[in-house]
């Protein structure tokens, strides 16, 4: 997918913001911009929480359950 972001020229990238304003209107897209870096942030943050929970995880027991007391 990179890829065919960085052959993309100046006219392409033109047409495509053309037709993003012509869908959504010029009012409509700072919300959406918006949206989406709330969106970008929260996912983030989400992987942030998982991957610490996952270590913590991998520093208790080795069940798997997360029960961190000796039995």
């Amino acid at each position: 997918m990179i890829g065919f972001i960085q052959n993309l020229g100046w006219g392409e990238i033109l047409a495509i913001l053309l037709v993003v304003i012509l869908l959504f209107g010029a009012k409509r897209i700072p919300d959406l911009a918006r949206s989406l870096g709330r969106s970008l942030s929260e996912f983030k943050k989400g992987q942030a929480d998982g991957a610490s929970e996952k270590s913590a995880g991998e520093d208790g027991d080795s069940t798997g359950n997360g029960n961190t007391k000796p039995q």
